[in-house]
């Protein structure tokens, strides 16, 4: 019996798309969510589940597709996960879910995070909101008992609808002017529309989630202040939002940024729309991003669609083979006409009299044996030194925790990198009634790892908060 293939999910044409910031795929039609709905067999064991941190059963939500309940489908998605439009796009399934999925074997497996965000968008355009009646978890002094969230990316803001629905206040506060963390600064209008994210944040307040934004926790309040309030319980999950640079001379010239700053200019505030909006962003006409991330490939992609810019190039210090970035950002960021500098690396930013990035030095690189990460270790051909003409560099090397927070909370264990030790089946810190989870406790990881372990944190917290 020949094995059906898995169903393509249009996307727009790269011509078309480099020119405009409208979300590149278009997602499945009620028609071709059927159709790759009805691929999946229904084995007993779903390994598929064992592969999503936060356990959604995907086996039921696919067979309800399948038979065309579309409205039970998006409910049993969201008995495990309350982001599910933010997941079906830019969660990772093909090193989770999909990876698990029986069909792997004949290397067809479940377009599972297609499908969810089809169920997740047939319920917006077809489905009204509908009033969410939720029994409130009350204390001895007869008061809703409240928990403070610190930071509304993805682990504060799964921790709080977690919560909510438990019948606690849950009140998340939010250093910018907008909610949504990562989800709003740190990933393209093309890949996460931002409209998408707030549909999720709605949906959380509607459960009685309350957002309190342009408060920052570790300045405007410390995590001691809010027990004072009343709080009864923390969850940190303030991310990790230092960027890490290079270390090279001409790393301070004009022209250079760091991705967080670029993204969080262009995604929230909404610089690739100046003057409409007040933010403007220095641009050049050649653009080198360093790094082969995901966070990489936003900030060349996001260059790539700016007028300004002729030429846009990835610099890399390892080979194709190695690049961290999921293959479909790569493969898109190939036929957008991103230029790729693998096993290149960079030693030296070079400007003119005006402080002006003009150029890049790089050497080129060649690949030995695996280090610490499993990845094989780069080693500098001598002599090999060349130079890229740009006249922007972006560095796009991963992110460190933000100390604001951290270092000003006594008793709160920190690992030597200057991330909260949390138990990672709890979020449970060094102190009582103090939680965390997400970038802030592993690390920088993906939208779907933080999800995990902020429904963790928040089964703990309230078996904490009923003793």
């Amino acid at each position: 019996m020949a094995i059906k293939a898995r169903l393509k999910v249009r996307t727009q044409e790269a011509a078309d798309r480099v020119k405009n910031f409208t979300e590149v795929p278009y997602g499945y039609n009620e028609a071709e969510a059927v159709e790759e709905a009805s691929r999946c067999i229904q084995c007993k064991n779903p390994t598929c589940i064992l592969g999503c941190p936060v356990n959604i059963n995907i086996k039921e939500f696919i067979r309800q597709i399948a038979a065309k309940d579309f409205s039970g489908a998006i409910k049993t998605i969201k008995q495990s996960n309350s982001l599910p439009a933010v997941c079906g796009r830019v969660c990772p399934q093909e090193t989770q879910c999909e990876e698990k999925c029986v069909m792997l074997k004949t290397k067809q497996p479940i377009n599972i995070g297609a499908l969810e965000r089809f169920a997740a968008d047939w319920e917006a355009a077809n489905l009204k909101p509908e009033t969410v009646k939720i029994e409130k978890k009350l204390g001895k002094d007869g008061k809703q008992i409240a928990v403070a969230i610190a930071g509304s990316g993805p682990a504060g803001l799964t921790v709080a609808g977690e919560l909510a629905k438990l019948g606690y206040k849950a009140v998340v506060f939010e250093a910018l002017h907008t909610a949504g963390g990562v989800l709003v600064y740190g990933i393209p209008e093309f890949r996460l529309p931002k409209a998408i994210v707030q549909r999720e944040i709605d949906y959380l307040q509607q459960l009685g989630v309350q957002i309190d934004t342009n408060v920052l926790i570790g300045k405007s309040y410390t995590i001691k202040d809010l027990f004072e309030m009343g709080y009864k319980a923390v969850f940190i999950g303030v991310g990790a939002g230092t960027p890490s640079f290079m270390r090279v001379p001409g790393e301070n010239l004009k022209g250079v940024y760091s991705a967080n700053e670029y993204l969080t200019r262009i995604n929230l505030l909404k610089a690739y729309k100046f003057p409409e909006f007040d933010t403007p962003v220095m641009i050049g006409k050649k653009v080198a991003v360093v790094g082969a991330g995901n966070v990489a490939m936003d900030a060349a992609r996001v260059s790539k669609r700016l007028s300004a810019v002729d030429e846009v190039h990835i610099i890399y210090r390892r080979s194709d083979a190695e690049m961290p970035a999921r293959h479909e950002e790569i493969e898109h960021a190939k036929e957008e006409g991103i230029i790729f500098n693998l096993l290149t690396n960079p030693v030296e930013i070079i400007g003119n009299e005006n402080g002006l990035v003009t150029q890049i030095k790089c050497v080129k690189m060649e690949l030995g044996e695996p280090d610490e990460s499993g990845r094989r270790s780069p080693k500098v051909i001598l002599g090999s030194e060349f130079l890229i003409n740009v006249d922007t560099v972006i560095t796009a090397l991963g992110t460190k925790a933000n100390e604001l927070l951290t270092t000003n909370v006594e008793g709160l264990k920190l690992n030597k990198w200057g991330y909260i030790e949390a138990d990672p089946e709890t979020g449970a810190t060094s102190l009582p009634g103090i939680y965390a989870g997400g970038d802030i406790s592993t690390g920088a990881a993906t939208v779907i790892a933080a999800m995990g372990a902020g429904k963790k944190a928040a089964k703990a917290m309230d078996e904490y908060l009923s003793k």
